[in-house]
């Protein structure tokens, strides 16, 4: 997508702290990290969010999990959030599917 801030990301348009990058998905470091330790994980492909993912990208999003888990081990984080918002209303500012990882500090619940 043409105008996506991530997709832009992923092409090399636009920079980013790269934490891991292979053919399905791509990890980079928030701009304005929330917690001592906050990245992103997003797919190579455009999803617009969680409410998007079909039978055919599911494996993607479990792939991206593996990551996830791989990267917090290799970051020795003991304890993390994952984060996926889904619409505006619920923080969704950039419309391609994005899984916040944030560690590092006490979290609180509820959220928000």
């Amino acid at each position: 997508m043409s105008d996506c801030l991530f997709c832009k990301i992923i092409a090399g348009e636009i920079p980013s702290k790269k934490v891991y990058e292979d053919d399905l998905c791509y990890a980079f470091y928030d701009i304005d990290p929330q917690a001592p330790t906050h990245f992103l994980v997003i797919p190579k492909a455009h999803i617009a969010s969680v409410s998007a993912v079909t039978g055919d990208t599911a494996p993607i999003v479990g792939h991206i999990f593996e990551v996830i888990a791989r990267l917090a081990g290799e970051l020795g984080l003991e304890s993390y959030r994952v984060v996926s918002n889904i619409g505006p209303q619920a923080g969704q500012s950039v419309f391609h599917l994005h899984f916040h990882v944030l560690s590092g500090r006490d979290m609180t619940w509820p959220p928000g």
